[in-house]
Parts: C-alpha cells; sequence; structure tokens
C-alpha cells in the first residue's frame, strides 16, 4: 500500500452570476402576505421557519425564476431593525437544489452602516489577503413588488463555501461558532460544545473529536510545548493573517475582543483548523462602546478581562507575535491604504448610489439622510458611527505603522510540523471522496482514512 498526502489548496472562487460586480442586481421575492406577516410579527423575530416563496432574480444578462425556495428573517439583533435583513434557502422545500452552486443566500440589509460599504470593504480585505471569505454583491430587493431596499448579497458558509474554496480537501467538519464562544476547554464530553459550536457539515462519528483535542492543545499545553503542540492542531499563518485582518479593519465584533462570528474548519489533509471570519460589517470606524479602534494597540486587541485563549497565547509567543507583525505589514504595504481602497469604495459607491438613494428603509433605524450615505466616505454620522471610512483607514494606517516592528524570528518548530501528535489514536472508518463509508478491502479504490481524534490524515491508494 502506497499513501500520498492530499494538498491543502486554498482558492477563491471568480464571481458568477449570482455575485455580479458591475451592476446593481433585482431580487424579487413572491410571498403569500399572510407568511409575510407572520414573518414580520414582532411576536416571531427569533423564529427561523422557513415560508416558501418564488425567488426572481434581473440582471443584464438575463432572467431567473427559482419556486418554492425558503425565506425567512437572519441575523441577530437586525431582526429588531426596521429595515430587516433575510435569508433565500434555495433548497429547504427542494433538497438538493443549487442556483448557480448555491444553495442559501443571505442577504444583509446593513442597517447600522451610512455608507452602505464597509463589510464589503472588509470581505475585499480578506479576499485580498487569500484568506477563505464570502463573495457578495448589491441587490435591489422587492418583497411582493415593494422595494424594502438596497441589500448586500452575501455568499452563504456552508459545505459549498468549503467546497470552493478547499478544493480536494473538503471533507472535514465546519463549526459555525455562536456568540460567547471563547475556544476555552470545556472537558472531554462533545454535549459541552454543541451549543457554541455548531456541526455545519458531516455528521459523521466522533464529529467533536477533533474540535475538543484542538481545543485541548489550545488550553492545556504548557508554556514550553505551546509553539509546537498548537501548529499540529491550528493553520497558524492563516490565523495570523485573520487576525490582522481582524485588527485593521476595526473588526471589534470578531473573536479575539467580542468572541463572535466566525467559524472554523478541520482539514481532512493535516487535520489543521482554519480560522474563517464573517459578518464584518461592525468595521472602519463604527463602534458601539467607546473605544478609539483606529489608535488601538495593535497588540493589545483582545477583551482585557475575559478568556482569549487563542489570541492570548499567540500573541504571549514571540514567533507567532513576530509572524502576526509581518501580515500586518504586508497588508499595509499592499491593500490596506488610501490609494487601494478609497478608489475602490469610491467606485462601488457611484455604482450604488441611485438604489441607496431610492432605499427609504435605510432611514427608518438610525435616521441616516441622503446626504449622509453620500458623504460617508469621508465625514462621521455621530453616534456609533464616530468616524468616516476614509478618515478611519489614515488614523489606523499610520498608528499601525508607529506600532509594528518586524523582527523577522525564525519557527521554534519546522522539524516537528509534520509529524503526527503523540497521543495514541485509532480509525474509526474509511471513506471515498463523497464522504460515504466504504469497505477498506477496495482495490485500486482513494479513500480518506478517519481517526478518533477527528484527523482524516491521508489518501490512501490500495493496490492489488
Amino acid at each position: 500500500m502506497r499513501t500520498t498526502a492530499v494538498s491543502a489548496q486554498l482558492v477563491h472562487p471568480p464571481n458568477n452570476l449570482a455575485f455580479i460586480q458591475d451592476e446593481v442586481a433585482t431580487v424579487k421575492i413572491e410571498i403569500d402576505p399572510n407568511d409575510l406577516t407572520t414573518i414580520l410579527n414582532p411576536n416571531n423575530l427569533e423564529s427561523n421557519t422557513l415560508y416558501p416563496a418564488t425567488f426572481i432574480y434581473l440582471c443584464s444578462a438575463g432572467n431567473d425564476t427559482v419556486t418554492n425556495v425558503g425565506f425567512r428573517l437572519r441575523g441577530n439583533t437586525s431582526r429588531y431593525a426596521d429595515k430587516k435583513s433575510f435569508k433565500i434557502d434555495i433548497n429547504s422545500f427542494v433538497p438538493g437544489r443549487k442556483w448557480f452552486g448555491l444553495e442559501k443566500l443571505n442577504l444583509n440589509g446593513q442597517h447600522n452602516d451610512p455608507s452602505l460599504l464597509r463589510a464589503f470593504a472588509s470581505g475585499h480585505l480578506l479576499t485580498a489577503a487569500q484568506l477563505p471569505s464570502s463573495r457578495n454583491s448589491f441587490v435591489r430587493l422587492y418583497i411582493n413588488n415593494e422595494y424594502k431596499g438596497l441589500y448586500l448579497n452575501n455568499e452563504h458558509i456552508d459545505e459549498e463555501f468549503i467546497q470552493e474554496r478547499f478544493v480536494s480537501d473538503h471533507q472535514g467538519n465546519l463549526y459555525k461558532a455562536s456568540y460567547g464562544a471563547e475556544l476555552t476547554y470545556l472537558g472531554s464530553n462533545p454535549a459541552n460544545y454543541v451549543n457554541l459550536y455548531e456541526q455545519k457539515t458531516n455528521g459523521l462519528t466522533n464529529g467533536y473529536a477533533g474540535l475538543i483535542q484542538f481545543l485541548s492543545v489550545l488550553n492545556n499545553s504548557s508554556t514550553a510545548d505551546f509553539p509546537c503542540a498548537i501548529q499540529q492542531v491550528l493553520d497558524v499563518d492563516l490565523y495570523l493573517k485573520s487576525l490582522a485582518v481582524e485588527v485593521l479593519s476595526g473588526h471589534w465584533d470578531g473573536h479575539a475582543f467580542n468572541k463572535n462570528n466566525f467559524y472554523l474548519y478541520q482539514r481532512p489533509s493535516d487535520g489543521k483548523f482554519v480560522f474563517i471570519q464573517y459578518d464584518m460589517d461592525n468595521t472602519f470606524g463604527i463602534d458601539w462602546i467607546g473605544m478609539n479602534w483606529a489608535t488601538r494597540d495593535v497588540y493589545s486587541w483582545g477583551h482585557p478581562s475575559q478568556p482569549r485563549p487563542l489570541y492570548n497565547r499567540m500573541m504571549a509567543v514571540p514567533y507567532f507575535k513576530d509572524r502576526y507583525t509581518f501580515y500586518l505589514d504586508s497588508l499595509l504595504n499592499s491593500v490596506f491604504n488610501q490609494n487601494s481602497i478609497l478608489p475602490l469604495l469610491q467606485s462601488k459607491q457611484a455604482l450604488i448610489a441611485q438604489a441607496a438613494l431610492d432605499d427609504t428603509y435605510r432611514e427608518l433605524d438610525y435616521g441616516y439622510n441622503d446626504a449622509d450615505f453620500l458623504n460617508a466616505l469621508t465625514q462621521a454620522s455621530g453616534g456609533h458611527v464616530s468616524s468616516s471610512v476614509s478618515s478611519y483607514l489614515v488614523n489606523r494606517f499610520n498608528t499601525a505603522n508607529f506600532q509594528t516592528t518586524f523582527n523577522g524570528l525564525t519557527n521554534p518548530c519546522v522539524a516537528q510540523l509534520n509529524e503526527l501528535t503523540s497521543e495514541s489514536v485509532s480509525i474509526v472508518g474509511y471513506f471515498n471522496v463523497l464522504g460515504q463509508s466504504i469497505d477498506r478491502s477496495e482495490p485500486n479504490q482513494p479513500i480518506f482514512v478517519r481517526y478518533s481524534n477527528g484527523q482524516v490524515k491521508k489518501i490512501v491508494y490500495i493496490e492489488n
């Protein structure tokens, strides 16, 4: 028997017509008025019940209609906003159906951002940094022929998202972290993790074994062992690069400060976890707690009084802190600066302007007027929007440049990175590339071997 490792290839799929970039497409939802009344009833705002609807998509390339989709509210605090956010579930009533490779669409109202561009800008940074990120586009939304406003059509993070980005490495477990997920170790019982870390893919035996092992290593490794042990279970470079985007964009509503808005994906090829950010709308100068995120020390970003073992332990290791500095400097010298971001946002603002000015719902929650939108790149709106996009960008760029010092330290654990963990593990199953259980003895069948610690270490070719 010979073995070969799977290459961990991270890609960003191209935008298709579902995420058209050079125009504002139109989405129309046709739904029974009684169902819509039920969805919007103040007593039902926390409900995730899907109601049947017809989805119509209109753009210059043509029109498309999908009947019998699921439709509901989405989000957390946005459910209570006057401008709601919505989810369209393509396959809820027709299992297996996809639209342009998608099973779900998230339409985000961005009611707290007068520019309507901050989430787009943050997603652009993630993509430019070659991190796993959702595709997005702007759309006009009509429900039963009533214009509900300009929305950000944001790609849902699910099995399809993973398949598109982790080519030949998409059979692993994806976990959605709920608010409050501090990444602390809660013992060996999987039941302790289910409510905080919802498993979104596979549902196979030992679905939480890998996550528990990761959290055990993160929290329980000695100070001496931690630098090498964590690199066995986490893609450290992707995390540190993601943290650099989190800090530069002012994403205080992410994991490091607010234990929120992230996924974890365990790659089958090496068993390592990948940290994935999402919902980055409270960025670029939006603040709800009286903090100046543009000047906050880039090395003191985590919450000052709550457990954040991932952030705190990484920053306590000189090599990891230095590597994080490398990614900060790389972003500052490439995409995170006025010359790179502002022209993009000015162009996008011009593209969406008419749809935004026609949007009366954006005015309801905070009283934003047309001038607030038109001037949002250069003027603060007051209240929780303490800074314009431009002034935040300039201040964050200048202070981060002043605060960072890169020393070029060497990874102390290079020799150990390709070794298996020392704990004893057992094989719990064999699966083909579709995730189906198979017999190990099938000749010439490429298979994944899943271990009791949640890893799927390699593809195995069994020869006659």
